[in-house]
């Protein structure tokens, strides 16, 4: 688990999944913030296609928890009204694939408020989106488009790992003035993980280090750090010793927690679901080497997905980074 708490309390952590560490982490906002709201298709009676925000709308009513037309732009628009009148909306947004309806309305409008509006306006918009492949999905529903909205300034874009970050960056991300666009690793939703819902958690954009190492960085985020530490499992066999950086958030991006790793290991290699072309991994790739460029004992290397549609569910493990191409990058950085 990320250490990105501090316990305050004897309180036993419970163990929960990752989906059901985000159902009670909106419980608690809606609880204690009558602002804040949960809309988007089939969040209420149904509970989410992923039962994410399953009970809420029986608990907290159709007034809080509220089902909407399938309309995405119309679901954001929504939203980006209600935050001017001081509510605090938390819109899903079903299926990766389905933000683009919607991706006007953010990067127009709910990107641009608060500049437009020379500070007087804020926009607590959380807009949740369940993304990536793994699941065995159709076409429009294993995308990671991440990096679209990573692009445009006046965003916030993270994405959560384990079950206690998913806990406490929804809570952060919520208390958010600025709007948060919250990637969830659906192909993680079930992996269970111990949350402690009375702890201190840290900053919502700071990369934890969720295992140590000496010899090379492998710096990931949300479905792809559970992988880095399978290749790092592997590695250790053959006597390398790597460093696992949970990005967290990919804009901004924690470059300083990515150079002091970087300055010790020498070496990096980045690893997304994304295309690699124009990638997040690009960006870091580029500054990471601008800033350690006499320490780097290699170039910064990428592992993603390739600059193609997502395939077919039968090809999905083909176009997915898996361990033998992540260990294949470790090699070659360590081979320099």
């Amino acid at each position: 688990m990320a250490e990105t708490m501090t316990s305050t309390t004897s309180t036993p952590v419970k163990s929960m999944a990752l989906a059901k560490a985000i159902n009670e982490s909106l419980r608690t906002a809606l609880d204690t913030d009558p602002k804040v709201l949960i809309m988007g298709e089939d969040v209420g009676k149904l509970g989410g296609v992923f039962r994410v925000t399953d009970g809420l709308q029986k608990d907290f009513g159709e007034s809080r928890v509220i089902d909407t037309p399938l309309a995405e732009s119309g679901i954001v628009g929504t939203a980006i009204g209600l935050a001017l009148r001081g509510y605090r909306p938390v819109v899903e947004i079903q299926f990766d694939g389905f933000v683009f309806p919607a991706y006007d309305q953010i990067v127009t409008q709910l990107a641009k408020m608060h500049a437009r509006s020379l500070g007087k306006v804020k926009m607590p918009v959380v807009v949740r989106i369940p993304y990536g492949g793994g699941i065995g999905a159709v076409e429009h529903h294993s995308e990671s488009p991440e990096a679209l909205f990573a692009h445009v300034a006046g965003l916030k874009v993270v994405s959560p790992s384990n079950a206690s970050d998913a806990y406490w960056m929804m809570q952060q991300a919520i208390q958010s003035d600025d709007p948060v666009i919250f990637f969830e690793p659906k192909r993680r939703y079930w992996d269970k993980g111990e949350v402690n819902t009375e702890a201190i958690p840290g900053p919502l954009h700071k990369a934890q280090v969720v295992r140590e190492g000496t010899d090379l960085t492998l710096a990931a985020y949300g479905p792809m750090v559970k992988l880095c530490k399978e290749v790092a499992d592997v590695a250790a066999e053959e006597g390398r010793s790597l460093e696992i950086l949970d990005l967290r958030s990919v804009s901004p991006l924690d470059f300083d927690s990515i150079q002091t790793s970087v300055e010790k290991t020498r070496r990096l290699v980045v690893v997304h679901e994304a295309p690699v072309f124009f990638g997040s991994g690009a960006e870091i790739a580029a500054r990471i080497t601008e800033r350690c460029f006499y320490h780097l004992e290699a170039p910064v290397l990428r592992v993603g997905g390739y600059h193609a549609p997502y395939p077919p569910a039968r090809l999905e493990e083909e176009y997915l980074p898996g361990l033998d191409r992540v260990l294949d990058a470790v090699d070659r950085a360590l081979a320099y």
